[in-house]
């Protein structure tokens, strides 16, 4: 068994780096909430790894199992008594000038947003290279299906069950009514460009990195050739999880 730097260190064993717990894991065990998850299928990359999500946090969307149940399903997986969900995932890219700054791979969702003080930017996007619309608001959310329950549908944006592959594109606060979230096949590529010289203006991955972002700066979304495997939890079903989460059907 191999444990990360933090609970290597909680429980006395040999430190490992984060690069050589991934190369060498035949299954990933996360505990805590969904941004604990989504922080460890973007340590394992392009591998598809199984990854079993305890639930130690306040949601939950991902991580089903709760700590009460790890024994017996560890016992399961363990013995090959298993299914896996295989969600996709987004490789997205900042481009500016032509040049590509920064490439990487996304499981939940790719957020172009202002800061506190910043004015509504214009969002100029296409798909497969035919122009959309100009979104003048506050941002655009690019999310895959499981990011669909995250900032997405707090946009207004779709619930979009995990087998389906597909991209939502849902802007943020648009300053025209009739503008609504889109939902795109996962093989098209959407480009949005900044057309506005704000400043205070940022690219967000997954919500774990963020990088500031320039007028006329390109971000390209296309579905990865990669993926992510989260193991099922057997006693529960996706909307079932959608019903306890999302509180449906309670006053």
């Amino acid at each position: 068994m191999l444990a990360d730097r933090t609970l290597a260190h909680a429980l006395g064993w040999p430190r490992v780096e984060d690069r050589e717990l991934v190369s060498r894991a035949d299954l990933m065990v996360v505990l805590g909430g969904d941004g604990t998850l989504i922080y460890a299928a973007r340590l394992l990359g392009g591998r598809g790894v199984p990854i079993l999500g305890v639930n130690l946090g306040s949601l939950g969307f991902m991580t089903e199992v709760p700590v009460e149940e790890l024994d017996p399903m560890l016992e399961q997986v363990l013995a090959g008594r298993f299914q896996v969900d295989s969600r996709m995932k987004l490789t997205c890219r900042l481009l500016r000038g032509g040049q590509t700054l920064i490439e990487d791979e996304v499981l939940n969702d790719v957020v172009i947003n202002k800061g506190a003080l910043a004015r509504i930017a214009d969002h100029e996007t296409a798909i497969d290279g035919v122009p959309i619309t100009t979104y003048k608001s506050d941002g655009v959310i690019l999310a895959t299906p499981t990011g669909s329950t995250a900032y997405s549908l707090s946009a207004g944006g779709p619930i979009v069950h995990p087998s389906v592959d597909c991209t939502v594109l849902s802007p943020i606060c648009s300053h025209a009514l009739t503008q609504r979230s889109i939902v795109v096949p996962a093989d098209r590529t959407i480009r949005v460009t900044l057309r506005s010289e704000t400043a205070d203006t940022y690219l967000t991955i997954d919500g774990q990195t963020g990088h500031g972002l320039q007028g006329g700066d390109c971000i390209e979304v296309v579905r990865s050739p990669n993926r992510v495997n989260l193991v099922r939890n057997p006693k529960v079903a996706y909307f079932s999880i959608l019903r306890q989460k999302l509180h449906w059907g309670e006053r």
